[in-house]
Formats: structure tokens, C-alpha cells, sequence
């Protein structure tokens, strides 16, 4: 095998299965920095002997013994204290006194570790996406809504307060999950959101399938719980769509442009029961994902575009806004105000959100308003202004058509 088929697989091994390789490294070393180099020297090994030997018949296995071997020389060379070098020695078998937990997989286990209550929300979050799930500061920072170097400080920032506070990589004890339950769910809709809505591919389904499938585990590990109910049901519906995303070139589709024949029946129905038994459990005090999955179900079971139910929607929106007073929500809001009572109505109301100007969507959005009320220069401008926030690719190209469509 050559060296560039042998890069080749291991670059989709590591795309599929290295945030499960480094979360079995994380729990048994108990350190990121020493799981990370590990991980990182077991690929260059990979690329060193694959082309020569071949390419072994369970890679990711083969994959994760070398790095365990490559942490245990690396305690080995920096152990300053015998209870390290014991470590090192305990880390070439799995560590049998390893408290007992309700969650087995080593990935969802990791990010219940990460999303430890010393560091606030959106730094568990952030930390858990870009170490955990594998994806890029400028992912992060896009789904944050806040710059790359703002993110990347922000990460330096955790793992300096991680090293300080001596805050353990460990899973904690059952009865801690809970509290930690908030921010778990909410880096796994992230990473879902991050599969659907940015990055170089419009759809990236490896992050949509994982972000499911943990969503899947977290159900199965707290089944009475209705917000991981709606978060499953919320994944579900939105995926529903996600062969109609894209055209036969890879370019955007907007929902009202989608083939809803093409759209998945079996995960609609599988989603709208969640969200019929999230919102009776929650006994009128539905959280934000039960919400925002009835929200989806209003889009998912419309007919036809023109069929959905603003009003429901605007309604949905208006309960969650209680909730969650973000900009997000408002902007998503002012959408569904548009569709119900006109572009103009619309306009008014993306006009009267502040602290958007960074954010592409707000830009687009009024863009598209202004179209529809003749406004074109105008519209131009606002479509200039979304390119020059720096959006993903796939989206930057939909703004260019847009711009060429509207003069």
C-alpha cells in the first residue's frame, strides 16, 4: 500500500472514530494533553507502518493500543513522583478499580467529564466540542457567535483553570449527572447543529449521526427526563431533511425549496411521538429543546411550505423567548413574523434586534426581506454585509447566487 492510501484511511479513521479513540485515552490517563499527544503520535505511527505491513484489520483498535502505549512512555519520561510511574505501569491494562457508572460509552462519558460545574456553560460546551467532538476552533467560534481568537482564548483560558484547580478528567459519581445534564445536552445539539448549519460541506453527516446516536444513549440513561426526549426529537425531525439540503452539486436548498416527499416519514413519526411525550411529561413547563422539537414538527409535518402554521410557530417561539431571551431565538422569530404577516412585518422586527451585525444569518435575512418589498439596492448591501462576516463556504456561495439573482 502507498503512503497516500495509507494517509487516506487513516485520515477517515481519525474523522470517524478519533474522538472515541481520544475519550478512551482521556479516562484512562486522566490527562487531555497526554491523551491528545498520544493520539496524535499513534496516527504518525499508523503512516509509518501501514504502507509496509498493511493496513491492520481493526484499525481503530490498533490505533488506540499504540497510543495507550505511547502515554504510558510519556508518564514514564515525566514522572517526577513514583505514584505517576505506578500509573504508567497500571495504563497498559484497562483499570480495574475504576468506579462503577451508569454511562458506558467512553465518548458521552467524556463529556459529562468535561462539562465539569467549576467552569461555566458555554466553557464546558466549548471545551467538549473542540477536544471531544473533534471540531475546529472556527467551527466553535461560528456556533458560539463570537470570533476564532475570542474561542481559542477561551480555550486557553479552561485548560490554564483545568491545570490550576487540579479538575480531575474523570467521570463523576452517578449522582452528580444531573447537574451537569444542561450542558451535556447542550453540547450534543451543538454538535448536531455544527453537522447541519456550518463548516466546508453544507451537511456534514458523520457529526449528524453521532450527535444522534448519543442523543440515543443520554434517552436510554435518563428516560424520564423530557428535555433529552425533545433534544432526541429535535435531532430526529431536522434530520429528516437532510437529503433535500443539498442539490445534485452540493449546493444549499432552502426549506421552502425542499422536496418534502424526499424528506425521511420514519424519522418524522419517530420525532413527533418524542415530542408528544416530552410535552405531555413536562407537565406544561416544556424546557427549550421540547420546545424548539415542537417547532420543528410544526415545519416537519406541514404538507407544503405554504401550509405551515406561522402562528403556532410564532406562539412556540414566543414561550421559548420566556425561556431563553437570545438573539438566536429573536432572529428566528422575526423569520416566522415575516412568513405570517409579510416582509415588511418582518423587516420591522429583524430592525429591532442589536448585537447582529457579526452574525451572517441577520444579514441574509434581511436581504431576502428586502427583495420581496422591492428594495433591492438595499438588498444588495445587506447581502454584502453577510459575505463580509465571513460565513462557511457552502454558505458564502448560496449569498453569491443570491446577490447575482437579485440585480
Amino acid at each position: 500500500m502507498s503512503v497516500p492510501e495509507a494517509s487516506s484511511v487513516l485520515a477517515d479513521l481519525v474523522r470517524d472514530e478519533g474522538r472515541r479513540v481520544l475519550a478512551t485515552l482521556i479516562r484512562t490517563t486522566g490527562s487531555m494533553t497526554i491523551a491528545e499527544d498520544a493520539v496524535q503520535e499513534a496516527a504518525i505511527s499508523a503512516l509509518e507502518h501501514w504502507p509496509r505491513d498493511g493496513i491492520p484489520d481493526h484499525p481503530r483498535a490498533w490505533l488506540t493500543t499504540v497510543a495507550r502505549r505511547k502515554a504510558v512512555d510519556a508518564i514514564r519520561r515525566e514522572a517526577a513522583r513514583g505514584d505517576k510511574e505506578v500509573r504508567a505501569m497500571d495504563l497498559t491494562s484497562d483499570p480495574g478499580d475504576e468506579p462503577e457508572s451508569v454511562v458506558r460509552d467512553d465518548e458521552l462519558r467524556l463529556v459529562f467529564t468535561c462539562c465539569h460545574p467549576a467552569l461555566s456553560l458555554g466553557t464546558q460546551t466549548t471545551l467538549s466540542l473542540t477536544t471531544l467532538c473533534g471540531l475546529s476552533v472556527a467551527d466553535t467560534a461560528r456556533l458560539m457567535l463570537t470570533t476564532e481568537g475570542a474561542m481559542a482564548r477561551r480555550l486557553t483560558r479552561a485548560k490554564h483553570k483545568i491545570a490550576v484547580a487540579g479538575i480531575p478528567y474523570r467521570i463523576p459519581p452517578d449522582a452528580e449527572l444531573p447537574e451537569r445534564l444542561a450542558a451535556v445536552a447542550t453540547t450534543v445539539y451543538l454538535l448536531f447543529t455544527a453537522g447541519v448549519a456550518g463548516g466546508d460541506e453544507p451537511v456534514r453527516p458523520q457529526l449528524c449521526d453521532e450527535a444522534i446516536r448519543l442523543g440515543r444513549l443520554l434517552v436510554e440513561l435518563m428516560p424520564d427526563e423530557s428535555s433529552l426526549q425533545g433534544l432526541l426529537a429535535l435531532m430526529l425531525l431536522n434530520d429528516a431533511r437532510r437529503e433535500t439540503r443539498t442539490d445534485a452539486d452540493g449546493e444549499l436548498v432552502l426549506l421552502a425549496d425542499q422536496d418534502r416527499s424526499q424528506w425521511d416519514a420514519a424519522r418524522i413519526a419517530e420525532g413527533a411521538e418524542l415530542v408528544e411525550g416530552a410535552l405531555r411529561r413536562s407537565r406544561h413547563q416544556a424546557g427549550r429543546f421540547e420546545l424548539e422539537a415542537a417547532i420543528a414538527a410544526c415545519h416537519a409535518t406541514a404538507k407544503a411550505y405554504d401550509e405551515t402554521d406561522w402562528g403556532d410557530i410564532i406562539a412556540l417561539y414566543d414561550a421559548l423567548l420566556r425561556l431563553t431571551p437570545t438573539d438566536v431565538v429573536r432572529l428566528n422569530r422575526a423569520v416566522a413574523v415575516g412568513e405570517r404577516d409579510g416582509a415588511a412585518a418582518g423587516l420591522h422586527e429583524l430592525d429591532q434586534l442589536a448585537g447582529l451585525d457579526r452574525f451572517h444569518l441577520w444579514h441574509a435575512c434581511r436581504a431576502e426581506l428586502l427583495v420581496r418589498v422591492g428594495r433591492f439596492d438595499e438588498a444588495a448591501a445587506a447581502y454584502g454585509s453577510a459575505l463580509a462576516c465571513d460565513p462557511p463556504p457552502a454558505d458564502r456561495r448560496h449569498l453569491e447566487r443570491r446577490i447575482a439573482a437579485s440585480r
